[in-house]
């Protein structure tokens, strides 16, 4: 009887065992016990006993040294085919009993449809066949079912969630998807799979995908390459948590591709970036969490634009270990990059105080738009350029910069720490001798003020109390207010009241200006115009 329950395909099947996923690695006795075992090693190895090496025989083997244990064939759920996973999901088993609450949508088209009960099989079919955006998250998918059943059921769908599900292989997917004519959307995430280890035949099965989720399946770079050719249209593609440390150029596959998403896969060495910088149509690249330290495009002197990533326009860095400004000088050589994402790096420990890092930011990458989500309106970039002028203005006369043009000669060692300096001194004039005076070193250790800030045009703004530092300029001040108060990009009339001076307001004018400039002191209230 035991064999009875036990597929012939079951050697490196996913299975469920109770709420445990594993993997069959091996189906026979194991004497001296009577009857079939599936030998299984588990997701969670914490669940196992063993390496699948038992009373000193070797029947498997594990990655993790207590990996595996052996289970009898009927505590191993083998899973259930697509359709029947999709008519459970969606309320439409003919032995049904429609108790499912929210559950119970439809989506058709762009429209959600509750339904109880179905008169027929005809209206079944019918309500299958109307949907197009599917998701059998976590119903232990794990076979196509009988040979073109899906496309006669589901001639409409567009959009596939499976991810989560008992998915063993890239065939299974295949045999699904084949079937479905306009697929544009699949997400197979979360389930452990074997793909193609060498070149596979071209088909159409994907012939119109735009976006694919392989996020957590232990696919390798290579076996991305070996299936990209049957990707023709893809536009995104999510690789994320899957071990990926080795990239290899794509060669005339991939190039129709927008996003593409790599985040923590210790990817280590930012080099590896080379790999996939000529995919000419990528425009959002997420590496969070890749372990890089460092970027660098050596195909391009500072100043220049590299030839790599021509069409990036978005780049998220985030939780790396990239530790050196120099990267950040880099960035800037990137010909269409307009949003940046890079909290949590080592870099930006060197300056505590998050207003000034924002500052030296915006002013070394010249076209960014948006830094770490929060739009960078051009009054904020003008004071954050101003503002690099002046902090590294010292720095810039000691490498041998020079208020005459023919004796400007900073050095090289100045240039490469500042490659858009000598472009900022063209766009605004050299830093002033005045401006230099006292100047503040970077890390602003000097004095905060508490100070109330207030809009006195609009009552339905409530004052708010913000510590700046009495070094920041107007300029600054008002880049903080535009998005502290979320203000249309019109010009901002500063002035402040103390309790000095009843009743009088002092015009904060200067832009250039530091706020002890005007004497304003702890507790004094900054009013705010437009």
């Amino acid at each position: 009887m035991m064999t009875a329950c036990v597929p012939s395909d079951a050697l490196g099947r996913r299975i469920l065992c109770g709420t445990e996923r594993a993997t069959v690695r091996y189906v026979g006795s194991v004497p001296p016990t009577a009857g079939i075992w599936l030998g299984v090693e588990w997701d969670d190895p914490q669940r196992g006993k063993h390496d699948g090496t038992y009373e000193g025989t070797q029947y498997f083997k594990c990655r993790h040294p207590r990996g595996g244990s052996f289970i009898r064939p009927n505590k191993a759920n083998f899973g259930v085919d697509f359709l029947a996973a999709v008519k459970d999901r969606y309320g439409l088993n003919d032995e049904q009993d429609v108790q499912h609450g929210t559950e119970n949508t439809l989506v058709f088209g762009k429209k959600t449809v509750e339904f109880v009960g179905m008169d027929s099989i005809a209206e079944q079919q019918s309500q299958l066949n109307q949907l197009v955006d599917i998701s059998v998250r976590d119903c232990a998918v794990s076979h196509a079912g009988q040979k073109e059943e899906i496309g006669r059921t589901c001639a409409n769908i567009r959009h596939i969630n499976l991810s989560r599900n008992l998915i063993s292989s890239w065939e299974t997917v295949t045999a699904i998807a084949s079937q479905i004519k306009n697929l544009e959307t699949l997400n197979i995430s979360e389930n452990k799979m074997k793909f193609p280890s060498t070149s596979t035949s071209v088909s159409s099965v994907f012939s119109k995908l735009r976006i694919l989720a392989l996020n957590q399946t232990e696919i390798m770079w290579t076996e991305v390459l070996f299936c990209a050719p049957g990707w023709p249209a893809l536009e995104e593609l999510y690789l994320t948590s899957n071990n990926i440390t080795v990239l290899e150029r794509p060669d005339n596959v991939l190039q129709t591709l927008k996003l593409l998403d790599l985040s923590d896969n210790q990817l280590l060495d930012g080099n590896q970036l080379h790999l996939i910088a000529h995919l000419p149509r990528l425009e959002q690249l997420i590496l969070r969490n890749t372990g890089i330290s460092s970027i660098h495009f050596p195909d391009a002197a500072f100043g220049c634009k590299t030839k790599m990533f021509p069409s990036l326009k978005r780049l998220a860095i985030n939780d790396n270990k990239i530790s050196q400004w120099s990267s950040i000088n880099e960035l800037d050589k990137l010909p269409s990059l307009q949003s940046l994402q890079c909290h949590n790096n080592p870099f930006m420990d060197t300056e505590k105080n998050p207003e000034t890092l924002r500052q030296l930011i915006i002013a070394k990458i010249g076209q960014l738009k948006v830094l770490n989500k929060s739009e960078i309106l051009p009054a904020e970039r003008k004071g954050a350029e101003l503002d690099y002028r002046k902090i590294f203005g010292s720095d810039w006369l000691a490498a041998g910069g020079n208020w005459n043009p023919e004796k400007n000669k900073p050095s090289e060692e100045f240039l490469a720490a500042h490659p858009r300096y000598l472009l900022l001194c063209l766009k605004y004039g050299a830093p002033e001798e005045g401006e230099l005076k006292g100047q503040q070193p970077l890390t602003l250790k000097n004095q905060l003020l508490t100070l109330t800030i207030k809009c006195p045009g609009k009552p339905e703004q409530k004052p708010v109390e913000k510590k700046l530092p009495e070094s920041m300029t107007i300029q600054r001040v008002k880049g903080l207010l535009y998005r502290l108060l979320k203000i249309p990009g019109s010009e901002l009339k500063l002035s402040y009241e103390s309790s000095k001076l009843e009743g009088k307001e002092v015009e904060l004018d200067n832009d250039l200006k530091p706020l002890q400039f005007y004497s304003i002191e702890n507790g004094d209230c900054v009013l705010v115009r437009w």
